[in-house]
């Protein structure tokens, strides 16, 4: 009998790592949620074993909730639910996208001080990045001292942006941003326009105009913030490195984009400090 288990087991391990690994990148946060519905339909088939009620409805409410997010984050990446598990074996040797060649314009938190200051709209556009430098709360902080200051401020959130459904409106609840002040993708990119400054904080494939311009991008068809289109955007990374996707972004290489260098908590604390002084 054990050894009987032990195959099964490695059987389902393979099955796991051929069902998840040709998956791009991008596509993760829609199958954590699928996994997740489906650990929950697993529940609910234990406690049918078990005669257990609790773990029944337990798990086919875990396996619901996750399966109705799973269609809605797909729908929001214009994507089926058979072309995100599947497409990866038939573009596994497709390219990741363009390098695109061109220069980038740094910028000083001095200097994004002085063009914030004089805004009259600003759209900030979390992204991973801020989750990793766990700067929601100085986010909001600066989100607050752009109000005191007459500047309209809005929060642009995709529905697939960070590592799981939902990250980022978790981290702006926690950092007691009003849920007022939070937008999709559908309500800001009318106005983008007339957007004077857009920030986007460690985003990057939920921004990248290759899903809009792009035919042969493995995110093209994906809809984004087009903050490309606001008047003037900084971008806050690290590094010039790629996103989930592992495709580079144009918008970094646009005459209207400044790029915000470092760790983004300590950038944006620095103008957070300009503000105050």
């Amino acid at each position: 009998m054990p050894s009987y288990f032990l195959f099964f087991l490695g059987l389902t391990l393979i099955a796991g790592l051929g069902f998840v690994t040709p998956i791009g990148g991008g596509d993760m946060p829609v199958v954590i949620s699928l996994l997740n519905s489906l650990s929950g339909i697993a529940a609910a088939f234990a406690g049918l074993l078990l005669l257990n009620n609790v773990l029944i409805v337990a798990g086919s409410l875990v396996g619901a909730s996750g399966l109705i997010l799973t269609v809605i984050m797909a729908k929001a990446m214009n994507r089926t639910i058979g072309n995100i598990l599947f497409v990866g074996y038939a573009s596994a040797t497709q390219s990741s996208g363009k390098v695109e060649q061109g220069e980038v314009k740094p910028i000083s938190a001095e200097d994004a001080y002085l063009i914030l200051e004089n805004a009259s709209s600003v759209l900030i556009v979390p992204g991973y990045g801020m989750a990793v430098a766990q700067a929601q709360h100085v986010v909001r902080e600066m989100g607050e001292l752009l109000e005191e200051n007459g500047t309209e401020v809005k929060y642009g959130i995709h529905p697939v942006a960070g590592r799981m459904p939902g990250h980022m409106n978790v981290l702006l609840a926690e950092a007691n941003v009003s849920y007022d002040l939070l937008a999709e993708p559908d309500d800001v990119n009318p106005a983008m326009d007339s957007v004077d400054v857009a920030i986007v904080i460690g985003a990057n494939d939920v921004v990248n105009p290759s899903a809009t311009e792009e035919e042969g991008s493995p995110i093209y068809g994906m809809p984004i913030i087009e903050v490309h289109n606001a008047k003037t955007v900084f971008v806050l990374k690290r590094s010039m490195s790629s996103g989930f996707a592992g495709v580079q972004n144009p918008l970094f290489f646009r005459e209207n984009t400044r790029m915000l260098f470092g760790d983004a908590k300590e950038s944006i604390g620095l103008v957070v400090s300009e503000f105050k002084d």
